[in-house]
């Protein structure tokens, strides 16, 4: 084959094919990429995670601040102690969540929703089992106009009445289809089995929980942890001195009071949750979720257990993904996870199978926890794991959000200020041993729950 250069007009270079078939001659700067012959490829040994700075407001509020990239942007996070641990009764958190913003003594929901628009910022409000958590994103320079406004939304709410009631209308529509779904059913099961109904990780919303919430429930809740109580600020982006000022000017102004009662730590027990099975005659296929209570990233095995659990289920490559998708074919897909909270954490398998694959695939189950706890991992095995989890991780840290996530988890938990700094280290010294060690300390089959909503 002969190449040549033919230089266009509009100075565009093309390379055009000439039929000639054998020909020695090759452009110096055309090279042939041999696929069998991997790219050179560099480890990753340590990264550099920008530090959180705090600052107390005039009041006392603490406010995080994590300064990096380029674009004027910013991302500012309210936190209040005001999740569904701190209900009274039921629902009472998620419906504040789901109702802050739909009214103030001064503007409509509509108002609100505009107010932000016009600034082309946006809100969201999220809860959990811990927290309430308010969040904007906008750009920079209009922080400041937008603070009245998310000030006005934590001190004067009125939930009003006729929305409440559209809230929970939907919150029950969207249980009713929920409760449709093999996987929904199974992992409220397996909480409430392995933690207790009553208890803040295991308790789930029901019908009767929301049928039965009323104003004065939400309204008490919100004065109770909201209103006028502290909270904790992080701010993360690209900003400067005149922000900061700015947030003290709006927040560091409020009369703020603590709560009146903090809550204890919860106990959690030892016991092991009882086996499960729902019988739904009319699915044809069965959700299993297979686990047991556990630790918190503060535990001193979490990065032992991590790195465990990912050659087991923890990522595509796993064992159990090989075994029970690809061998198998039983599946879509199989994972296994550690789930760390504030106080404690939980470990769960999960997948969704035919019903006649139910019993195989937990058969499997067992059989790659027998294999892990008795035959060493083979140190490529363990080094892939482990250069999958260290990418990932570095991977998430791409912008200033993604490293105000990590920052955020090591205050909010207490954790050691370089927890994420000496991820990779921490990953990096695991062994094969370490491995072997984890997986008979804590994936004992006599001490899984093992909950199956479909039928065997």
């Amino acid at each position: 084959m002969r190449f040549f250069i033919k230089k266009h007009e509009n100075k565009v270079f093309t390379l055009i094919l000439r039929q000639s078939f054998l020909d020695q001659y090759l452009i110096s700067f055309l090279m042939i990429l041999d696929r069998t012959i991997a790219p050179p490829s560099r480890k990753v040994e340590h990264v550099n995670i920008p530090k959180a700075e705090k600052v107390l407001l005039d009041n006392q509020i603490p406010l995080y601040s994590i300064k990096a990239g380029e674009q004027a942007v910013m991302r500012l996070e309210l936190i209040f102690d005001a999740g569904s641990r701190f209900d009274t009764l039921s629902g009472e958190s998620l419906f504040v969540s789901k109702m802050l913003t739909e009214g103030t003594k001064n503007h409509k929901a509509a108002e609100i929703s505009e107010y932000f628009d016009q600034f082309g910022a946006f809100i969201e409000i999220n809860q959990s089992f811990e927290r309430l958590a308010l969040t904007v994103h906008g750009m920079t320079k209009h922080l400041p106009k937008l603070l009245p406004m998310l000030q006005e939304v934590i001190s004067e709410s009125i939930f009003p009445e006729e929305e409440l009631l559209v809230q929970k209308n939907i919150a029950s529509q969207t249980l009713k289809v929920n409760l449709e779904k093999t996987a929904f059913v199974a992992s409220q099961a397996f909480r409430e089995q392995i933690f207790g109904a009553n208890h803040p990780y295991g308790k789930s919303i029901n019908q009767s929980a929301i049928e039965n919430i009323t104003q004065a429930a939400v309204i008490d809740f919100y004065e109770k942890q909201i209103k006028n109580k502290r909270f904790t600020i992080f701010l993360s982006g690209n900003f400067g001195e005149n922000e900061i000022k700015a947030l003290n000017e709006s927040f560091g102004q409020m009369l703020v009071f603590d709560h009146e009662k903090q809550l204890e730590a919860f106990t959690i027990s030892s016991e092991i949750g009882e086996n499960l099975l729902v019988e739904r005659p009319e699915n044809l296929q069965s959700s299993i979720r297979l686990g047991r209570k556990l630790f918190n990233r503060s535990h001193p095995d979490f990065f032992k257990f991590i790195v465990a659990n990912t050659i087991f289920g923890g990522y595509f490559g796993s064992r159990l993904m090989k075994n029970i998708r690809e061998d198998k074919g039983f599946t879509y897909g199989i994972s296994s996870s550690l789930i760390p909270q504030k106080e404690s954490g939980y470990l769960v398998m999960g997948t969704d199978v035919k019903k006649e694959f139910t019993q195989q695939t937990l058969d499997e189950i067992f059989k790659e926890i027998k294999i892990l706890q008795t035959e060493a991992v083979p140190e490529n095995e363990l080094e892939t794991a482990k250069n999958y989890m260290i990418g990932s991780f570095v991977g998430s840290l791409n912008t200033p959000f993604e490293v105000a996530d990590r920052q955020k988890i090591v205050i909010l938990e207490n954790l050691p200020s370089d927890f994420y700094q000496n991820y990779i280290q921490k990953v990096s010294a695991v062994s094969a041993a370490d491995v072997m060690e984890i997986a008979n300390k804590y994936f004992n089959p006599t001490e899984l729950c093992e909950v199956v909503v479909g039928g065997k």
